[in-house]
């Protein structure tokens, strides 16, 4: 028996073909979330570039030339041609790797390089009993905590995109730097992982000073090596400190590249980069590409964006002091939300990429 107060509820009627469709596209990207493992498989085991090198060949021969197991071979192989990564050839029953995947699947240096992408997500993965904990207790899990594949593959995801970008286009579309940078100036690069963009700067620069900081101790080792082996040393170094902790002043530039919105206090970190920066010092924020509005990042890059805000950047976050959590898709408004808080007074886009926007921030 219903009263005036009690609402009626009648079951919704099911759309059987709607039903259908979406159990079929979620069994799609389960399969997708399999493939994550497949591609860092892939890649670790040089099977993409075996195929890359060889052409069109048997699962017996990519396994002899690549010395690992025929069945793991197989079962890959089909697994790649059933998600459209290889072509297989019924007639021959040989597999291929079609030229244009094979620069974003073994290319190290192009910007379409992907295994990276692929490494950091099958990282972010492993953490997700922690996520699930932290998200019922409204606590963090830092970026520390996570596998070596999430720092690594950060690094080998966003390092392509840097290489093409960052000298020939980010750094002249900012007011005056490059100048800055040929005469001699001094760098700070903060959040700089396994310091790929500091490295890449030192090598454009030799007349000018880098310092990379991150507060992830075995990252700092890392960049450290790679700063050797790229023959910058000389005037690149790395030290451990936070984003709000680092000593330099008097700084010409001042980078952040993809991590800003992974900080607890971003609004404390602009104010102390405001502190170590010259009068005339530009404050170069790159972030991941994102509008100002949820409905301008429903697609797949935000898709891959909001996914990993979730695993990685938000919990990283929390598990910070203020805890602010812009998210990976915070937006320019949000952005400059943050500058314009920090004191700065000049805030704008200087250039953008498919995967991200670089803000230009100036006193």
């Amino acid at each position: 028996m219903t009263t005036l107060d009690t609402p009626r509820t009648e079951a919704p009627t099911i759309d059987m073909d709607a039903l259908m469709a979406f159990v079929g596209r979620a069994v799609g990207d389960a399969g997708a979330t399999l493939n994550t493992a497949l591609v860092v498989l892939g890649d670790r085991l040089g099977l993409y570039r075996d195929l890359a090198a060889h052409g069109p060949s048997s699962p017996a021969e990519v396994a002899d030339r690549t010395g690992t197991a025929e069945p793991y071979v197989r079962e890959w192989l089909n697994a790649q041609a059933a998600g459209d990564y290889v072509t297989y050839d019924p007639a021959s029953a040989r597999y291929s790797l079609e030229p244009e995947k094979a620069v974003a699947l073994t290319v190290e240096d192009s910007p379409a390089f992907l295994p990276g992408l692929f490494q950091v997500a099958l990282g972010a993965l492993h953490g997700t009993e922690h996520i699930v904990e932290a998200a019922r207790g409204g606590t963090g899990f830092g970026w520390h905590e996570h596998t070596r594949d999430v720092h690594a593959g950060t690094e080998r995801f966003f390092r392509p995109s840097y290489h093409a970008n960052l000298v020939p286009s980010w750094l002249p579309a900012l007011d005056g730097v490059v100048e800055k940078l040929e005469r001699g100036a001094a760098v700070a690069d903060v959040g700089c992982g396994y310091g790929a963009s500091t490295i890449l700067m030192a090598q454009a620069f030799p007349a000018s000073t880098f310092v990379g900081y991150d507060y992830h101790e075995a990252s700092v080792e890392a960049a450290r090596e790679r700063a050797a082996e790229a023959g910058v040393a000389d005037r690149v170094r790395f030290a451990v400190a936070t984003a709000d902790g680092f000593d330099e002043t008097g700084l010409d530039l001042v980078t952040m590249f993809d991590c800003l919105h992974d900080m607890g206090d971003p609004v404390g970190a602009g104010r102390h980069v405001r502190e170590a920066l010259a009068e005339d010092g530009t404050w170069m924020v790159v972030e991941p590409a994102a509008g100002d509005r949820v409905e301008d990042n429903l697609h797949p890059i935000g898709r891959a964006f909001y996914g990993f805000s979730t695993l990685l950047c938000t919990p990283s976050s929390l598990s910070q002091d203020v805890g602010m959590a812009l998210g990976a898709q915070a937006g320019p408004a949000r952005i400059h939300d943050v500058a314009t808080a920090a004191g700065f007074d000049r805030f704008g886009v200087a250039a953008s990429t498919p995967f991200n926007l670089v803000y230009e921030v100036r006193r």
